[in-house]
């Protein structure tokens, strides 16, 4: 089990006005810097047509109420999962973690979920105790997508609806293209949790279900501090992990994981 720490820029920081809608601009331009993106600019027929398909919006799928994302008030024994604060993350064969810290701050407001060619981006956020947040903000998602010229669509899915994006990008050649990102929204007791995935796992089946049977086995713990709907709920890195500076960092042999990226080894 890999973790990478990364410091984010001032574009992609949360600060506590922002709204789920502009993390989610953050977010989509940061997994299209990324060149696991960055392969998606040319994406097959199949899913440019799924996403340019025009009609009237799905009925409201439901997600299966035996798997997760669970609430950890449901999970009596945490031991098993690596314990990030609001969130409890469960360790498979050739995971990856990479923490997106607050620059400013120093304070983790993201963790992607990397696996083969994919990547998923999880933000958990404080909720109403009744509302579900998930059907404005995919409106929000949507709405800030287009104005940048891309393209959505809410479409089915494991998780119930979900949103299939176009986002127009420059490849690193200068061609012009556009990634595919595919936008989750869970709504839980007084949290919401935003996944977005990226990479293989939009065309790869096998991906596909990897990224959301890790998904599926997600654990949120709201705690009972009172927050208002859309902040951030707090994450920490998991006790216990060994900290080992990549090639890149200034420092080597720190045990404080330093600035700039870095690799930490749980276990």
């Amino acid at each position: 089990m890999i973790f990478k720490r990364k410091n984010k820029a001032a574009v992609a920081e949360a600060q506590p006005e922002q709204t789920i809608a502009e993390l989610n601009a953050a977010a989509s331009k940061d997994l299209e810097s990324d060149p696991v993106d960055e392969v998606q600019a040319q994406a097959p027929a199949d899913v440019a047509d799924a996403a340019e398909t025009q009609g009237n919006a799905p009925a409201p799928a439901k997600r299966n109420p035996n798997e997760g994302p669970f609430d950890g008030d449901s999970i009596e024994d945490h031991s098993d999962y690596l314990d990030m604060g609001a969130l409890l993350i469960k360790p498979v064969p050739g995971l990856q973690l990479r923490l997106e810290v607050e620059e400013s701050t120093q304070r983790v407001i993201a963790v992607a979920l990397e696996m083969g060619a994919s990547r998923m981006q999880l933000q958990v956020f404080a909720a109403p105790k009744t509302d579900e947040l998930w059907p404005g903000i995919s409106t929000q998602i949507a709405t800030g997508i287009a104005d940048q010229g891309g393209e959505t669509e809410m479409v089915p899915g494991r998780f119930g609806n979900e949103l299939l994006a176009r986002v127009p990008q420059t490849a690193p050649d200068g061609r012009q293209g556009y990634v595919v990102l595919r936008f989750l929204g869970i709504d839980g007791p007084r949290w919401f949790l935003r996944a977005v995935i990226g990479g293989a796992a939009l065309t790869d089946p096998e991906e596909a279900k990897a990224m959301e049977d890790a998904l599926a086995q997600i654990v949120v713990v709201r705690g009972d501090v009172p927050m208002p709907p859309t902040e951030l709920l707090p994450l920490t890195v998991p006790q216990g992990a060994l900290t080992h500076p990549d090639a890149a960092a200034e420092t080597p042999g720190t045990e404080r994981p330093e600035r700039g990226p870095e690799t930490t080894q749980i276990g």
